[in-house]
């Protein structure tokens, strides 16, 4: 394809008209799998390509190596290491690790199971008296945030704060000044000004008072790494609110709308609960919750697919086309929780592999494995229901169900 037609594809991916099934897009976009664009950045589609540029040390995530600007980069704000180059990032996420999995606490979040089971069961129990239930504002919203604040300390209180902040990052994060209002832009860099005063006067009030929350363990360790600054911290607490927050929201909603509207599975899940755990990662293959990494820069001219990529190059990592990607996964477009050497991409890989991927999974499983076992012949309202506008972090921004009465 030439680079119109393909900076037409992507229009059109980006488009919100093709939010509810943006796959056969994606299928049309592997035809080509690097795609310069009219702008001079380029689309990455295909699995082994963007496998191999995950794991590529001349691609930076580092907004300051881009040669054109990003618009809603912050240059004044200390950034998380999701968006750092080694060494400064590895020595954060060792940091950050040492608090929230495996080698120094290997059971996290096995732990924090009976506290899962516990929130998603009283959320189903709210369900009660209720003709219709959305899995959004029902259940997938409030789960994760409920956890997500637990771990870092937030008063519960708060939570509904929180929710406006991160509504606001995550509308802000696929800006697009040619056709989106600057005020979507500037509530975004409001809201992460919020959230970074807020969780800054939290770390404030607990130096000198250690706890068992994240920000006082983060606070008040001295490892083989140091100390992290009080900058380091909060950003390390935003990163973990906002990503994991929303990932997980987008992961438990794709996947209840996926059993509905395949029941068999369902009916699998419900006589074989075991079953939750290869269905979760399916789901990650199959309908993620990161679509695309937007932005990824070249260090220096490097070689995708005999596509030559200048330095300083925006690079679009489209991972749930790869995903897909026949060449890669028999059968693509069919969802088998089945699947063997199922190496999908729906939490990355490499180094910026997702830090909070093993709790998104647990809470995941929990959460599907308990809403199967409780709901009584759950059935969809409307089909596609309604999504959310960010083509980036994919999910229905609605998800409504009926049940029958008990």
């Amino acid at each position: 394809m030439s680079t119109s037609e393909t900076h037409d594809l992507l229009r059109r991916i980006l488009d919100y008209s093709s939010r509810a099934d943006p796959y056969p897009l994606y299928e049309e976009l592997r035809r080509t799998p690097v795609a310069q664009q009219a702008d001079g950045s380029y689309v990455v589609s295909t699995y082994r390509e963007i496998a191999d540029l995950l794991h590529d040390p001349h691609l930076s995530s580092d907004v300051r190596n881009l040669s054109r600007p990003m618009p809603a980069a912050e240059s004044e704000a200390t950034p998380a290491f999701i968006n750092m180059d080694p060494p400064a990032h590895d020595r954060l996420r060792r940091m950050a690790m040492r608090h929230f999995g495996p080698p120094h606490t290997p059971d996290l979040v096995t732990s924090l199971d009976p506290d899962l089971s516990e929130t998603v069961g009283g959320l189903i129990d709210g369900f009660a008296g209720k003709d219709r239930i959305d899995i959004v504002d029902d259940f997938a919203y409030p789960f994760p945030v409920a956890v997500i604040c637990h771990l870092l300390g937030v008063p519960r209180e708060d939570e509904p704060r929180f929710s406006r902040w991160v509504n606001d990052v995550v509308d802000s994060i696929d800006y697009d000044p040619e056709t989106d209002p600057k005020e979507k832009l500037d509530n975004g860099v409001q809201a992460r000004k919020a959230l970074r005063e807020y969780l800054g006067g939290l770390l404030e009030q607990r130096h000198g008072k250690p706890g068992d929350d994240l920000l006082s363990q983060l606070a008040h360790d001295d490892g083989p790494d140091g100390r992290m600054t009080d900058e380091e911290i909060v950003a390390t607490a935003n990163l973990l609110l906002i990503a994991g927050h929303e990932t997980t929201v987008n992961l438990i909603t794709n996947g209840m709308l996926t059993l509905l509207r395949h029941p068999d599975v369902l009916r699998r899940l419900r006589d074989d609960p075991d079953l939750v755990v290869p269905l979760v990662e399916e789901l990650l293959r199959y309908e993620p919750p990161v679509h695309i990494i937007p932005w990824r820069a070249a260090y220096s001219d490097i070689t995708v697919a005999d596509t030559v990529v200048p330095q300083g190059s925006q690079i679009m990592l489209m991972l749930a086309s790869g995903s897909r990607d026949p060449n890669r996964f028999q059968d693509p477009d069919r969802f088998d929780p089945d699947r063997h050497n199922n190496q999908h991409l729906g939490f990355g890989s490499g180094i910026h592999l997702c830090f909070g991927g093993p709790l998104a999974r647990r809470e995941t499983q929990i959460a599907l494995a308990e809403l199967v076992r409780r709901l009584d012949r759950p059935r969809l309202v409307a089909d596609p229901p309604p999504y959310r506008r960010s083509p980036v972090l994919r999910g229905p921004v609605h998800l409504y169900i009926e049940q029958d009465a008990a």
